[in-house]
């Protein structure tokens, strides 16, 4: 059987990808990439990636706002997302990119903390899961998860922590995102959770443009690069590839609740 491989998290849209869009799918697909999630960062990009949607329906798509775009926006935009996730709800796989970034500017925090806590309600009231951003602030979103009582689930995206850390979000009902940073010999906690967590717990991606696997530092990311991803993944785990990218593919339909059997 062939091996499918899921991008969880890829910025196709963005200034760097877009141009040659349809030639980074193409590349991604000739090894092995047969679905992919674009998530929005920005009011500016929810409409845009509905049609992209339509267009492709291989790629699911998540809407919501960044925290990087948190000073930009208010919480009048949520309206309209709210809008657009009951208009076109079999269309829009998840809530995201939200979350908490801390290595921002402190006066940030307070719009970051009330965009999150209001899209994570959303999200819970809508029955989506979520993609979740993290720097600096994983015990935040962990303590804002469990106040909401949200049991949607998702994805915490970029995953880089230890076992434990992992682990706490695990049973909060989420998988792991893991990407290009275990590529890198220093990453030893990231790397050690990788080996010990189960299998069911992680989901692959890219996060291209950005996240450069080791080798390719100051490159732009693309989703072809999901193939070495994977092959650094089948290096820190006992199971053959197979049944690596098998368990994979179902946790991805699974944690974006996506139809087990095919691609889109």
């Amino acid at each position: 059987m062939t091996m499918m491989l899921f991008d969880t998290h890829c910025h196709l849209n963005l200034p760097e990808l877009a141009p040659q869009m349809a030639a980074h799918w193409q590349a991604a697909q000739a090894v092995g990439v047969a679905a992919l999630l674009i998530p929005a960062v920005e009011q500016a990009a929810w409409q845009p990636l509905l049609q992209l949607r339509q267009q492709q329906p291989e790629w699911q798509i998540a809407l919501g706002i960044h925290p990087w775009w948190a000073a930009q926006h208010s919480l009048q935009a949520l309206t309209a997302l709210e809008t657009m996730l009951r208009e076109q709800q079999d269309e829009i796989c998840a809530i995201g990119e939200i979350g908490l970034d801390f290595a921002l500017a402190p006066d940030t925090f307070s719009m970051q903390q009330q965009l999150f806590e209001a899209q994570l309600e959303l999200a819970s009231r809508l029955n989506k899961p979520v993609i979740l951003h993290h720097r600096k602030s994983q015990p935040h979103l962990l303590a804002a998860i469990k106040r909401e009582n949200f049991a949607e689930g998702g994805i915490l995206h970029a995953f880089s922590g230890s076992p434990e850390q992992g682990q706490a979000f695990i049973e909060l009902g989420f998988k792991l995102g893991i990407g290009g940073t275990i590529s890198y010999e220093r990453a030893g906690k990231t790397r050690r959770a990788v080996e010990q967590l189960p299998l069911s717990a992680f989901v692959l991606e890219t996060d291209a443009p950005a996240m450069p696997l080791a080798g390719f530092q100051g490159q732009i990311n693309t989703p072809a690069q999901l193939a070495l991803v994977f092959q650094h993944f089948c290096q820190l785990r006992p199971e053959p590839p197979a049944q690596l990218a098998e368990a994979l593919w179902h946790n991805t339909k699974q944690a974006l609740r996506l139809k087990p059997t095919s691609a889109g």
